[in-house]
């Protein structure tokens, strides 16, 4: 139908108006950062449709590190809430193509706890001095998926001070485990119940290095869910036990929003 001359500007100047009002996508930024003679490359999420600062979020992806699917997964979660740093905590250039290289790769971080630590505290340092986005710097924590959830583990055991820790479906035993009063920012663990990499004796000695650290700590065990339970592109046909679980990610993810927003409005 052919819209009379008279009314077109109309339409035109709504066309605007709604385009105007549709929420910008995130934005990623490929961002680089040093530790002694290693380059690391994250990237910066955030959605720039609103300027008013929000809070940080570091996110440490599953051991596969810094992808294409890792970066709409920190666009999905950042929204209009969060500014994310998607932590790279590999290196320049080692990025694992499958699940052997991404075992070597995760393995070697594993083996230096120490050097896991200071690589997860370079990534807070960055997203503190981050320039060019909406950050409220004071209200900043750290959330992470399998090797990434034993990450953030890490970065809380090493006394840094951030609003909290969230770790999704995360290795939990550590050969430096917190001691009294090392612990010192909440801590929120979510566990497939069915999970067989992590046991029965790994959550019991979780349980027992919290209690005896005197942390702020809450365990969940998601019924029905296994390893990888957050991830939508793991399906089991690689690594059986690393599959999918839709309730649990939608609950796991509504209970990180929900303890993250008790811990900013405590800042």
């Amino acid at each position: 139908m052919r819209v009379p001359a008279v009314f077109r500007p109309l339409l035109a100047l709504g066309a605007f108006l709604a385009a105007s009002v549709l929420p910008a996508a995130p934005v990623a930024t490929p961002t680089r950062w040093t530790m002694g003679d290693t380059t690391f490359e994250g990237v910066l999420v955030h959605d720039d449709a609103v300027s008013t600062p929000r809070p940080g979020l570091l996110m440490v992806p599953n051991w596969y590190g810094v992808t294409d699917a890792a970066i709409e997964k920190a666009k999905a979660i950042a929204g209009q809430d969060y500014v994310i740093l998607l932590v790279d905590m590999y290196g320049r250039g080692l990025r694992p193509g499958n699940p052997t290289e991404a075992g070597k790769a995760a393995g070697a971080v594993y083996a230096d706890r120490p050097g896991m630590r200071a690589r997860i505290n370079a990534a807070l340092a960055t997203l503190r001095a981050a320039e060019g986005v909406p950050l409220d710097r004071a209200r900043i924590g750290a959330i992470g998926f399998c090797f990434g959830g034993a990450t953030v583990l890490e970065l809380a055991r090493s006394g840094a001070e951030l609003a909290g820790v969230a770790s999704f479906h995360g290795a939990l035993a550590t050969p430096l485990p917190a001691k009294a009063g090392e612990l010192k920012v909440p801590v929120l663990v979510m566990n497939g119940a069915d999970d067989p990499f992590v046991t029965a004796e790994e959550i019991a000695g979780f349980e027992k290095e919290m209690r005896e650290a005197g942390a702020d700590w809450q365990f969940v065990n998601f019924g029905g869910a296994v390893h990888c339970f957050a991830e939508p592109d793991e399906d089991g046909s690689v690594i059986p036990a690393c599959r999918y679980h839709a309730p649990s990610h939608r609950r796991s993810m509504a209970m990180m929003r929900s303890f993250f927003a008790e811990r900013f409005a405590a800042q």
